[in-house]
């Protein structure tokens, strides 16, 4: 009959060969640390002789700091415990928070025609805006030849038709060859 010591021996034997087959088996290498399979006994088994086993965890440290192990590149994420159920999921999907919105404050523009909401800038005018707004500064950059050269006065543009009032004396003014759009106020 075989010792206790002997038995424990050829089971941790057995057991690395299979690890190292299913290894093979996977196409992963066997020279590679792996996790090992692990048998649970009791503190009353006799241990292999320390040294040896020091020598082991060394060699282990060793090839595990020049060879990242097969666990290493995986991300360690929570796995839900139960799984969801298909009316739980449609009901989830569904709910009335990820519906689309019927809008009722819908308007035509009073300017262009085109709808917009009614608290909001109707986009066709502001663009139209923006074109107006950008040939003016244009022509103050013009005028001024600079942007360090900018008088510290207000700006007051004037279309084909204008005349210049009292109170635009000692403004700055901008004068524009077209007659005054509608949507543009003076």
């Amino acid at each position: 009959m075989m010792n206790l010591a002997a038995l424990v021996h050829s089971l941790r034997r057995s057991l690395s060969r299979i690890e190292s087959r299913l290894l093979q088996a996977a196409g992963l290498d066997p020279t590679q640390p792996a996790p090992a399979l692990a048998v649970s006994g009791s503190s009353l088994l006799p241990r292999i002789d320390q040294e040896h086993q020091l020598e082991e965890e060394q060699n282990q440290e060793q090839n595990q700091e020049q060879n990242p192990g097969l666990l290493d590149s995986i991300l360690w994420m929570a796995v839900p415990k139960k799984r969801r159920t298909i009316e739980v999921n449609r009901t989830r999907r569904r709910s009335e928070n990820k519906l689309i919105k019927v809008k009722l404050n819908i308007e035509p523009c009073p300017e262009c025609g085109h709808l917009k909401q009614k608290h909001i800038l109707c986009g066709f005018c502001y663009a139209k805006v923006c074109k107006e707004t950008g040939l003016i500064r244009e022509k103050i950059r013009e005028m001024e030849g600079g942007p360090l050269r900018a008088p510290a006065v207000e700006t007051v543009v004037l279309y084909e038709g204008e005349m210049p009032r009292e109170q635009d004396k000692d403004k700055r003014i901008v004068e524009r060859a077209r007659k005054r759009p509608s949507w543009f106020n003076y």
